[in-house]
């Protein structure tokens, strides 16, 4: 290959990674805008420094809360401030780098990687509206925060880019109270993922795994003479009549499954599973909730 030749397939290959990230946006942007018109707000009172809202002072109410400015307004009643809720700590985000997820059994159909880098953006997006600081798990960087978050965030997770020998979930050293979001279809070792999230749950992170599934590889339709191929090593295996596999596989599928709500439920985590069949929003509303309520982490 010339000089020439390697400059041309590089500009072609950064333009294809560039025509990606405005497509990613709008649609994320979408999904977080329809998550948003279904949510009552996430702003509410509690510690912190940013002013929320005037009330009407109730009994109990600490003295020091009046605002004496804004009562001598008002003839009959006295209005205390009150301040918007701060978090104390970020969002971290991992999504899965490894190429499983670079697939899906119908070409009208979104892979799990578009799907999960889709629901990080989204994710990003309610969060930094809500004030939140949000970074990438295992990431060195300090977390993004601002309307630049989410465009920060699309950029560090090389949408392009695989990683097959991290397909497990890290371990990392983070800040008491973190909250940790982890997007895959997890077909690894469960041992792996049990390592990382009880490692970080016993630092104190709270956390949520989405798994997200290709339908047919819940369904398993496959019927016949198949052959398959795993997307990572690129082994492939080929079956004179699939379909008697189905019962086989349904089950060691949901023994999976099982393993994976169980180890979360030991932890205090939550599970969430979707398809790429299904809209975006359900995922990412379940996860918004889940991250906004500290009582869904141990449902």
């Amino acid at each position: 290959m010339t000089k020439n030749q390697s400059a041309i397939d590089v500009r072609h290959q950064a333009e294809e990674a560039a025509d990606l990230f405005p497509a990613l946006l709008v649609e994320a942007e979408r999904i977080a805008q329809t998550v948003t018109a279904g949510l009552h707000g996430r702003r509410r009172a509690g510690p912190g420094e940013t002013f929320w809202q005037h009330r009407a002072y109730a009994f109990g109410d600490p003295v020091s809360t009046i605002d004496w400015r804004q009562s001598a307004r008002a003839a009959d009643r006295l209005y205390v401030r009150e301040n918007e809720w701060e978090a104390a700590a970020a969002v971290f985000i991992w999504r899965d780098p490894s190429r499983s997820l670079d697939y899906a059994s119908m070409k009208q159909a979104p892979t799990k990687r578009r799907r999960a880098d889709v629901l990080s953006i989204a994710l990003t997006i309610l969060l930094s509206e809500a004030g939140e600081r949000i970074g990438l798990l295992g990431e060195e960087r300090r977390p993004f925060h601002g309307r630049n978050a989410p465009s920060r965030i699309l950029e560090a997770l090389h949408v392009t880019q695989f990683e097959d020998a991290a397909s497990s979930p890290p371990t990392a050293h983070l800040p008491p109270g973190a909250r940790v979001v982890m997007i895959s279809d997890f077909f690894t070792d469960p041992g792996a993922i049990e390592k990382a999230v009880t490692s970080l749950a016993a630092a104190g992170a709270h956390g949520a795994l989405v798994q997200i599934c290709d339908p047919a590889e819940e369904e398993f339709p496959f019927q016949g003479r198949v052959e398959f191929q795993d997307l990572e090593s690129k082994d492939r295996l080929v079956f004179g009549e699939t379909g008697a596999l189905g019962k086989e596989y349904k089950a060691k599928f949901a023994a999976h499954r099982d393993a994976l709500t169980a180890l979360t439920r030991k932890a205090g985590w939550t599970f969430i599973t979707h398809r790429t069949d299904r809209p975006a929003q359900t995922a990412l509303l379940a996860l918004f909730a889940a991250l906004g309520d500290a009582r869904q982490w141990t449902q």
